[in-house]
């Protein structure tokens, strides 16, 4: 059981209250580590970015209570996991890549090669022009066509 109180007002704002009694205040969720432990290390966050709860796993939390945060992660860590990349404008960037998502199918533009990163085992992200992130899971169990144009890249 938290010690702790948080609901969404009226606007969708989480409101955060140290006790039933106390007075609310927005914050917002954040993850510590968001790639290699997205459930794990969670700080509730104000306004002024001072810590106001911190959340050890999201598992250990009442189903309410996790819901209402996990709503919020996904609302504010929107990143579309790659499954194909269907053509590529060019093989020297900036290159605007056709790819299809977890979302559905969209363009992006990759700036240059330092926007893909490695991440643990065979997980990359790749940043667009817009600072928006795809995630890769496993690039090696990507399609054959996918693979050959990613490793131009890499």
């Amino acid at each position: 059981m938290t010690p702790w109180h948080l609901e969404r007002d009226a606007f969708g704002r989480l409101q955060y209250a140290a006790t039933p009694e106390a007075p609310r205040q927005v914050v917002v969720p954040v993850r510590a580590f968001p790639l290699t432990a997205p459930r794990e290390g969670i700080a509730l966050v104000g306004d002024h970015g001072e810590e106001c709860a911190w959340i050890e796993n999201l598992d250990d939390l009442a189903v309410p209570l996790r819901s209402l945060i996990e709503d919020s992660l996904t609302e504010r860590d929107f990143m579309p996991a790659l499954r194909r990349i269907v053509r590529v404008s060019s093989f020297a960037t900036p290159s605007t890549w056709v790819v299809e998502t977890d979302q559905g199918q969209t363009e992006l533009v990759l700036r240059g090669e330092e926007d893909i990163r490695r991440l643990a085992g065979p997980a990359l992200l790749i940043a667009d022009s817009h600072g928006l992130h795809y995630r890769i899971e496993d690039r090696w169990a990507l399609d054959r066509e996918s693979r050959r144009l990613l490793d131009r890249f890499l």
